[in-house]
């Protein structure tokens, strides 16, 4: 939990008041490897923060599912949209590895937000860093080859990209499973 500390005090100071306010809502969960975090039609109830583990978002399909993004170690992770919408989710989140959790419900956010100094700063940036995610994510898309989103990939997390199962990769880039043994083979 202390890791959660240092990282919201790179943003902004924390009064030990604010600290023990936020820390008394915060919620430790494990997942196992493969355990879907949120299911489609649930309504997301919780901002996490990734303490270790790889995580997925996905929209399931009959034959193979289609992998959007993917939260690392030290990074938030929700269904944002439904979070604040409060309207069912369209697509699922799972744990790729054995996954740690800090958990903050939508009802003890805004309690946050109401009640403590740093909260809105500390919801700001969280909610900033969902968007540049999905913002970055986009642009990739659009400006991109398949190539060079796995190399972006790569680049960002080289010792973890090694486990994510290939048929997620090739998914997010945009390709087949067979599309990326290709690109693999033409980059080493």
């Amino acid at each position: 939990m202390e890791k959660i500390r240092e990282y919201f005090e790179r943003i902004v100071p924390l009064s030990d008041r604010d600290w023990q306010l936020f820390s008394s809502k915060l919620t430790r969960h494990e997942f196992p490897k493969k355990a879907v975090l949120l299911k489609t039609g649930q309504t997301e109830n919780h901002l996490s923060f990734i303490e270790t583990g790889i995580a997925r978002y996905y929209i399931p399909k009959d034959e193979n599912d289609v992998t959007f993004t993917f939260a690392f170690a030290d990074s938030f992770i929700s269904a944002y949209d439904s979070f604040l919408t409060r309207q069912p989710s369209r697509y699922q989140i799972q744990a790729l590895t054995d996954t740690t959790l800090w958990r903050l419900t939508y009802d003890d956010l805004q309690s946050i937000y109401k009640d403590t100094e740093a909260g809105q700063t500390i919801g700001r940036h969280a909610s900033e860093a969902i968007f540049l995610s999905k913002s970055k994510r986009e642009l990739s898309l659009l400006n991109d080859s398949a190539e060079q989103r796995y190399l972006n990939l790569f680049t960002e997390q080289p010792q973890l990209i090694k486990q994510i199962p290939l048929k997620y990769i090739a998914s997010y880039i945009g390709v087949t499973p067979q599309g990326l043994s290709r690109i693999r083979r033409r980059i080493t």
